[in-house]
């Protein structure tokens, strides 16, 4: 006969583990409950199902990552300091997404509960108070990307200067994205797959024709392009001042700004986790070639857009520019590649689609996992036959038409607050998972578990403290430019600054409120409890067996 626990499907015990140290009687009556935020009690919600394979999680992550970051963002980045800072920014940013996916991986492949979300990670390895702030944090941020790819996806519809209103592109575009999650995840992750597939073929291509440019193969009789354009209008363009303290600057803005490219991208392994086949083999499998597919594309993707547009070229996103194009699109008009154009913008097109269809699903998900941990309302924990908990899709989808501001104000404008505001959201995740993944280090070093990781990245700690070092220099310093007196501006100021005070108010009133201690110690933190029920439930898992040539290459692609 099944126990209750059983029969609901939860993975994780209640039985409390044997602490190292852990003899204080009274402090054994305080500790929290870890458990509570992946039972699924008396009403309080219903159960995702592991719906997602390998191919989808891979997919998920890169189809969020390659973007409207790329694909548009990077030329406001272009026009704004040049060619070499936006390729330096984005290499940046690949180191800091590597850490933080590996970090992340580490965790979640430790303990990969049904229902875990990234705060449940910090409520159980730092404190209730930081896990609720967290919560929120991530769920504006997703929601805000939803907006963020909805106005890049009327952006660049306007290219074809077409008579339908920009209220419909967006429309029509949330609607879709929205049908996409509502119904089931494995229809979500078979959805995402194909866009995504679409998408990597577009940067394949765009990547390649790049190249064949950049050594004279257009069509326009130009020549071989080469470094043509990094020295003239050059590669760095002093930003706010001149000299070399101009083009440290530049850079320095340049990767603020990138890292709307990458942000919350890592976080969508570790979200799916919960809805995975076979978690301890293929998280480690996604979060390993995530990194390395990213570093290819957005390395050589940063890198072509600086040879084959001239950063002068009014075209390019900018506040003050009625910008209707990808710089990729761009390029290719001035190579005089003719109907391409068209082709790719649609392309890049359907990458936003893909994008929002990944964010939503992910915001959703932190706001399903609030629900059962009791930081946000109950009923967002309802989920439907299928698994779906569709209330907080809906709700999360609900943010996403602030993309309407579009209708009243220029694109470039609200993609560039959207952002700008989700942006610093990102990085201030990012710091928290590096926190948490230390206390979560320290936990298992003092127990004595530190090997028993069944996933172990290289350089560690020691790289997550120094990336968690660097950012938090660059969160704080993000808006610097509104500090110039030409340049203040109450809005970009609020752009910039406006979550931290957000952030501060989540936490404080939250410990307020519910007088949380003020972290753990590490001989309080639980790194025990459920792991022995996801190690035996683990251990039935079995690899699949290639049967020919073909299924050996899918599956390492897949």
């Amino acid at each position: 006969m099944k126990t209750e626990a059983e029969a609901s499907g939860v993975e994780a015990n209640t039985v409390e583990p044997e602490y190292r140290g852990y003899d204080n009687v009274q402090a054994e009556a305080e500790k929290p409950d870890f458990n509570a935020a992946v039972n699924l009690a008396e009403g309080r919600g219903g159960e995702t199902r592991r719906a997602l394979k390998s191919r989808h999680i891979q997919f998920l992550a890169l189809g969020g990552a390659i973007g409207t970051g790329l694909f548009v963002g990077s030329g406001a980045i272009l026009s704004l300091v040049g060619p070499a800072p936006l390729f330096m920014g984005y290499l940046t940013l690949m180191l800091v997404v590597y850490v933080v996916m590996n970090d992340l991986a580490e965790m979640v492949t430790y303990l990969p509960l049904k229902g875990i979300t990234i705060p449940y990670f910090v409520r159980r390895y730092v404190e209730p108070s930081l896990a609720f702030a967290c919560g929120w944090n991530y769920w504006y941020a997703y929601s805000m990307l939803v907006g963020a790819e909805a106005s890049a996806g009327a952006i660049l519809l306007d290219y074809w200067n077409t008579s339908v209103p920009s209220a419909v592109w967006i429309a029509i575009y949330l609607v879709l994205i929205l049908l996409l999650n509502i119904f089931s995840v494995h229809f979500f992750g078979e959805s995402e797959f194909w866009f995504a597939s679409l998408k990597f073929i577009t940067i394949m291509g765009l990547i390649i024709l790049g190249f064949v440019i950049f050594f004279g193969g257009s069509p326009n009789d130009q020549g071989r392009l080469g470094f043509r354009y990094w020295e003239n209008p050059g590669a760095f363009t002093p930003y706010l001042v001149d000299g070399d303290t101009g083009r440290f600057l530049g850079y320095w803005t340049a990767t603020v700004r990138a890292g709307f490219a990458f942000i919350t991208s890592p976080e969508l392994i570790a979200l799916a986790a919960g809805e995975t086949v076979a978690p301890r083999r293929n998280i480690p499998k996604a979060a390993s070639r995530f990194v390395w597919r990213l570093l290819f594309f957005y390395g050589f993707g940063s890198f072509i857009i600086g040879v084959i547009v001239p950063s002068d070229d009014d075209r390019l996103l900018s506040p003050d520019s009625n910008a209707s194009s990808s710089p990729f699109v761009i390029g290719i008009q001035r190579a005089g590649i003719s109907g391409l154009n068209h082709v790719i913008n649609a392309a890049i097109l359907t990458s936003a689609w893909s994008a929002g269809n990944a964010f939503l699903y992910s915001g959703s998900r932190v706001l399903y996992g609030m629900a059962l941990s009791k930081d946000a309302p109950r009923i967002f924990g309802v989920t439907n036959r299928k698994g779906v908990p569709y209330v907080a899709v809906l709700c999360t989808w609900s943010i996403g038409l602030l993309a309407f501001l579009n209708v009243s104000n220029s694109g470039a404008n609200v993609f560039t607050w959207f952002m700008n505001i989700s942006t610093i959201s990102g990085f201030l995740a990012w710091i928290i998972v590096m926190v948490t993944y230390l206390r979560f280090r320290s936990a298992l070093k003092f127990q004595g578990l530190l090997e028993t990781r069944p996933y172990i990245t290289r350089f560690q700690p020691y790289a997550t403290w120094f990336v968690l070092v660097f950012m938090s220099l660059l969160t704080i310093t993000n808006g610097f430019q509104v500090f110039f007196p030409e340049n203040w501006s109450a809005a970009n100021f609020l752009a910039a600054y406006i979550t931290l005070p957000i952030m501060f108010a989540l936490y404080a009133g939250h410990k307020i409120w519910f007088r949380t201690p003020l972290g753990q110690k590490t001989h309080e933190i639980d790194v025990v409890s459920g792991k022995r029920e996801i190690d035996e439930i683990c251990a039935l898992d079995e690899a699949p067996v290639p049967k020919n040539a073909w299924q050996k290459v899918w599956y390492w692609i897949a």
